[in-house]
């Protein structure tokens, strides 16, 4: 049986929505299904993967050819992060069947809920990469906020509801901003299909385009926690489950990203603005580290780290070639992969010390040897040192700014260098403390498997990739050349 691309969002909310009766003939099964859901959607996104490479793959819903029906457009940057959404979602989901039994959870109808949405952020995510319509991206957005605001109070105790109303009162202003943009583009062009508003908004010269532009990357800018619209991310990294935590810094804060620039690429076709971001992105990563690094909170440190890489990938994607947007998309994935080791790494640290603090990191190097030793996997692969997967990833950003004409980009990579030692100096302070102070307490703690198998994954593709960057570059070089040819998009959509 051909399977069609669209299973990748049937599946898994069909999943959730069927979670509860599946809950109903066994309790306990529950906990294993985002675990199913997530292996059929990578086994199927890696299945698709040499298919969209040259010839993407354009699903028309309804019966209706484009651009008159809902369609998908699974091309090869659509599969790249599909395929980082199941396989983390994969990985964390099994860290959760464990990790959710902690006293975090209480009573099976509550881990039952965790599981419906935990699904739901996923089939958003899901969603927002592969629709070719704009207003189905707002609904699928809208799927993986919602889930999110839940998700950060999960733990229903103070710190974790505060956050959540601070990120749901910011994220709703943002949705606001999204769907008023949306509103003006049906105005002007009366069609919500991506391409159709891509092939026909050369015909129009009106501010209302550049007003929409702005409502588009401010009301996405807030979840890709970019600053200054990144005041909730701090508080509700922190507050999360780490299991959300590890989903929301490696998977919900890229999806904003990509659709700043799918919108800006696809359908607006501009580069007047990317200047502004590249600056926007430098002095969003250098708040990010300066701010990780005053932090004494372990997860604090994780979140504003997140923010760093966040203004990374942004000045990246902004430097407007098809070799900034490939080092860009390739950040991404280092930054998805590493970040989500390192929370689920600091899950179980904060989980046996009962502390957040950094002080109570104190000699675990000792205590929890193998767990101490994958999450130095992980901050050695964000600071950029070889043979981890970050140091061609910062690398190619590095020469991608470079070859660029405009000298502003060499006083941004310069900045870029000092970010990267302050990054440097907080992940080496916390690796002084796992290894090279001593703790009061002697026991030995051995993870449990569901630790354990995720996370040496992620640190086996850590080292793989960084040792054979070329098994992703020329897949990561297709897909930038696809994100920037708008006229390939268009045509590819319509069958011309």
């Amino acid at each position: 049986m051909v399977m069609n691309p669209v299973f990748l969002i049937v599946v898994p909310l069909g999943l959730a929505f069927f979670t509860p009766i599946i809950g109903l003939l066994s309790k306990k099964f529950t906990k294993y299904v985002p675990v199913i859901a997530m292996l059929f959607n990578l086994i199927l996104s890696i299945s698709f993967l040499p298919k969209v490479i040259d010839n993407p793959i354009v699903v028309t819903l309804a019966g209706w050819k484009p651009p008159f029906c809902i369609n998908l457009f699974v091309g090869p940057v659509g599969i790249i992060f599909s395929i980082l959404i199941s396989l983390i979602g994969f990985l964390v989901a099994i860290y959760g069947i464990n990790y959710i039994k902690t006293p975090e959870s209480q009573g099976s109808s509550k881990q039952e809920k965790y599981h419906i949405l935990y699904l739901l952020l996923l089939t958003g995510a899901t969603g927002i990469v592969l629709t070719g319509d704009i207003f189905n991206l707002f609904v699928f957005f809208e799927i993986l906020c919602i889930s999110s605001y839940v998700l950060v109070a999960y733990n229903q105790d103070k710190n974790g509801i505060e956050a959540a109303t601070k990120y749901l009162i910011q994220g709703s202003v943002g949705s606001a901003f999204i769907l008023i943009g949306i509103g003006f583009l049906y105005g002007l062009f009366g069609t919500l299909n991506m391409a159709d508003i891509a092939q026909k908004i050369g015909d129009v010269n009106s501010p209302t385009l550049f007003i929409a532009m702005a409502l588009f990357i401010t009301g996405f800018g807030i979840e890709s926690a970019m600053f200054p619209l990144n005041a909730w991310l701090p508080d509700a990294h922190s507050s999360a489950p780490s299991s959300i935590s590890a989903i929301l810094s490696g998977i919900a804060i890229h999806i904003g990203i990509y659709a700043i620039f799918r919108i800006l690429y696809t359908l607006f076709g501009v580069n007047s603005v990317f200047t502004f971001l590249a600056i926007m992105g430098i002095i969003t990563l250098l708040i990010g580290e300066m701010s990780a690094f005053k932090q004494e909170n372990i997860k604090r440190v994780l979140a504003y780290s997140s923010m760093g890489q966040i203004g990374l990938i942004i000045f990246a994607l902004s430097i407007g070639t098809v070799n900034g947007v490939s080092a860009g998309l390739f950040q991404i994935v280092t930054h998805t992969i590493s970040k989500a080791l390192l929370f689920l790494c600091v899950g179980y640290m904060i989980y046996y010390t009962k502390s957040m603090e950094l002080s109570s990191l104190k000699g675990l190097g000792k205590r929890m040897p193998l767990t101490s030793f994958l999450f130095t996997i992980g901050a050695f692969s964000l600071i950029g040192l070889p043979p981890f997967i970050g140091f061609p990833s910062k690398l190619s950003i590095i020469f991608a700014g470079l070859k660029t004409s405009d000298p502003l980009f060499l006083i941004l990579i310069i900045l870029l260098l000092c970010a990267t030692v302050i990054e440097g100096a907080y992940f080496f302070k916390i690796i002084q403390l796992l290894y090279f102070k001593k703790s009061e307490k002697k026991d030995h703690i051995k993870p449990p498997f569901t630790l354990f198998l995720p996370a040496i994954i992620l640190a086996i593709l850590i080292i793989f990739i960084g040792l054979y960057p070329g098994f992703i570059s020329s897949i990561l070089n297709k897909s930038a050349a696809e994100f920037v040819d708008k006229f390939f998009y268009i045509k590819t959509v319509f069958g011309v």
